[in-house]
């Protein structure tokens, strides 16, 4: 029993600091190997487009929404704004409405983000068709530091970059969806150097509309299954860290949870339709990426914590030293979580708590998330998690 234990400690150690660092510093060494061969773009390439804005209930920032994406730096006869706002019980369809160089779309029935999309994509007449969240504001050089990297054939989506706003008196769950985000956006920026990204984000990405099929209305994450199906269908997806949406990290920890486990149930449900992507001998230098960078975040590795944890102890117990030293340093990094969270709920901020206490978050959301996807439980049509004034 004690050799088992061992064996597991050093198996699952080995997949968590691979899954959350080792990755990382395995891509930027084949990045390195690999050299510049970037693809020499165009100036005058100007693809027409147009932008996708599904909006639920988002009166409140609507109106700034429209005026920061129509303020983008592109062509007005190459650029189109179509919003749709299914199953909004506010003002947003009136607010829409009310700017006319937009084509609105509203039904009352509620079905869901990616049943908007789908009953509004037989509207789109441009090559190239552009998502960004309705409580996100792009930079002004978006558009067309989105559209350049389609003058290379063998791109089919390119996936913005994500940047969360936060402030010296933020919380937890702002300041470490922050730093998180942070190291994404390193890791993504890496992948599409090596060769692809590994799912688009739906704050902001692209897709050639050819390419375009009508998604299932039952998935979680659409964002990230788009982009995946174009990639294992030969084209890959590039990242323009220079094209970025804004926004507010999540209003507290229960909201970041409540969005972290909502992620989790779809990366799951993601796996399980995308089962053939596990294959390297097919997908070679994809199936890697898809593994290391996401497959490992929400199976192996938060079961790993767990069984490290329980094995460890029982080696310490059994008068093994280093194991029990290695049960008391996450011990420590526990009760360091867990005073980030009593913290936090008293309005006290310590910064250095919030990387421990966001980690163990989010690995307790994959578990949350396993079980409402095993139960049927998480719907495609959920609660946007509420943002930071």
């Amino acid at each position: 029993m004690e050799l088992l234990c061992q064996l597991l400690i050093w198996f699952f150690a080995f997949i968590i600091f691979y899954a959350y660092i080792g990755y990382g510093v395995v891509l930027g060494i084949l990045v390195k190997l690999k050299g510049n061969n970037a693809f020499s773009y165009s100036d005058s390439y100007k693809p027409a487009i147009t932008h996708i804005i599904a909006a639920y209930n988002e009166e409140d920032l609507l109106a700034d929404k429209i005026r920061n994406s129509l303020e983008l730096d592109y062509p007005a006869d190459a650029y189109k704004l179509l919003i749709v706002t299914d199953g909004s019980t506010d003002k947003s369809a009136e607010i829409a409405r009310n700017h006319p160089q937009v084509t609105s779309f509203h039904e009352d029935k509620r079905s869901g983000k990616i049943a908007a999309v789908n009953r509004v994509m037989p509207y789109v007449d441009t090559p190239l068709v552009m998502f960004s969240d309705a409580n996100t504001f792009l930079n002004r050089e978006s558009v067309r530091n989105l559209t350049k990297h389609f003058e290379d054939p063998t791109v089919g989506v390119v996936a913005g970059e994500k940047r969360v706003l936060s402030e010296e008196k933020d919380g937890a769950a702002a300041s470490g969806e922050g730093a998180y985000w942070k190291y994404e956006s390193q890791l993504k920026k890496w992948d599409s150097q090596l060769y692809s990204v590994v799912g688009a984000a739906g704050e902001l990405f692209a897709v050639r509309t050819s390419l375009y099929k009508p998604v299932d209305t039952s998935i979680i994450i659409e964002d990230f299954y788009i982009s995946l199906r174009i990639a294992m269908d030969g084209l890959v997806t590039r990242y323009a860290p220079d094209a970025y949406a804004m926004e507010k990290g999540s209003a507290s920890v229960s909201e970041e949870l409540k969005r972290k486990i909502r992620i989790a149930a779809g990366g799951i449900q993601a796996i399980v339709k995308l089962l053939p992507l596990l294959n390297i001998f097919r997908y070679g230098w994809l199936s890697f990426q898809y593994i290391s960078h996401r497959v490992l975040r929400w199976t192996l590795a938060p079961v790993g914590l767990i069984v490290v944890f329980l094995c460890s102890l029982y080696l310490g117990l059994k008068g093994m030293d280093f194991y029990m030293w290695l049960f008391w340093a996450q011990i420590i990094f526990y009760s360091l979580a867990l005073l980030g969270w009593i913290l936090q709920n008293r309005n006290i901020r310590m910064k250095i708590l919030f990387i421990p206490y966001y980690f163990s978050m989010m690995n307790y959301a994959v578990f949350m998330g396993f079980f409402r996807y095993i139960r049927g439980k998480q719907s495609a049509v959920w609660e946007k998690a509420k943002r930071a004034a």
